[in-house]
């Protein structure tokens, strides 16, 4: 238990300094935010577009990976949307928590702790869970939001307005471009990929800086809320999804247990931020979730570790 907790306490250690730094101001004022588009706009899609460009795409192409975890994450979302509709909420609310019980935060917390428990040999199964966060799970939840802002709304219109965000999301196009790339069968310029690499081995620790900075900054919660929602919320994220995720991986599909070990484990990661950002956007419960963030990040460090020493001990093979 020991070891696992001290292979995934880098992780945290990170989050805690860009608290610090967030709650000592030692970044500024604008620190979070621009911290956060180096993140998404360079860091991020160097180290995805680089891992998929080199990526030995025999050993990737998965399809029993790739369908295990979207299932898993798409049906937590529905069937949470489902649970806070029966408990009265708007379709727009309830597909926000369902976001918040679902999106797991692959691409900030996702490298670092698949590194730190699984190897570098895990980067091309982790991109693509990257991908299929922000490419399914955030879409379907975008799809669930439009149509309860815009009941009615023509569902060509809809779809054409999710498609255009989702391939403008740099997360989605840069492993795009980097499988198009390795399907030339051209290797990468020497400067070019020296170059990528310097930039991509920055997005894990910026991200978790701009993690920590995201907790430390004050916001205005225009609603109240207890911490019972958030802490149901971040049960389902960090227990019930990684178990369907694991049901999926093991009786379904049926992976060899490499691939298995790193769908269970990005399902297990806490919710990504990008809910805040939608919760914001939309104008709707920042509260519930700012605080599911917080404590399902909070909760994680210790499912992480519990879940680090079960998959530590399968073969890497």
């Amino acid at each position: 238990m020991l070891t696992a907790f001290l292979a995934v306490l880098p992780v945290f250690l990170l989050i805690g300094a860009g608290w610090m730094a967030g709650r000592r101001a030692w970044l500024g004022p604008t620190g979070s935010a621009e911290l956060n588009r180096f993140v998404v706009w360079l860091g991020l899609p160097a180290l995805l577009f680089t891992v998929m460009a080199e990526a030995d795409w025999a050993k990737l192409w998965q399809p029993g990976f790739i369908a295990a975890f979207a299932i898993g994450g798409c049906a937590v979302l529905l069937g949470t949307v489902a649970w806070r509709l029966q408990r009265g909420e708007s379709l727009a609310d309830a597909s926000l928590n369902g976001l918040n019980a679902a999106s797991a935060n692959t691409g900030y917390i996702g490298f670092p702790v698949a590194e730190a428990v699984m190897g570098r040999d895990s980067f091309g199964l982790v991109s693509i869970t990257a991908i299929l966060t922000a490419s399914a799970i955030f879409s379907l939840a975008i799809v669930l939001l439009e149509a309860g802002r815009h009941q009615g709304a023509h569902p060509v219109r809809l779809a054409g307005r999710v498609g255009l965000s989702v391939l403008r999301n740099p997360i989605v196009l840069a492993p795009l471009l980097g499988g198009l790339w390795s399907s030339l069968g051209i290797p990468l310029p020497d400067s070019v990929a020296r170059a990528l690499h310097l930039l991509g081995a920055a997005a894990s620790p910026c991200a978790l800086i701009a993690l920590g900075l995201f907790f430390a900054a004050p916001r205005q919660e225009t609603q109240s809320t207890g911490l019972g929602l958030p802490i149901q919320l971040s049960v389902i994220k960090l227990v019930l999804q990684p178990l369907l995720t694991g049901a999926l991986v093991l009786w379904v599909f049926r992976l060899e247990p490499f691939a298995a070990a790193v769908a269970v484990l990005m399902s297990a990661l806490p919710t990504a931020t990008g809910a805040f950002m939608l919760a914001d956007h939309y104008r709707l419960d920042a509260a519930t979730t700012s605080r599911t963030i917080l404590i399902s990040t909070a909760l994680s460090i210790v499912t992480l570790t519990v879940l680090a020493v079960l998959l530590q001990a399968l073969p890497r093979g």
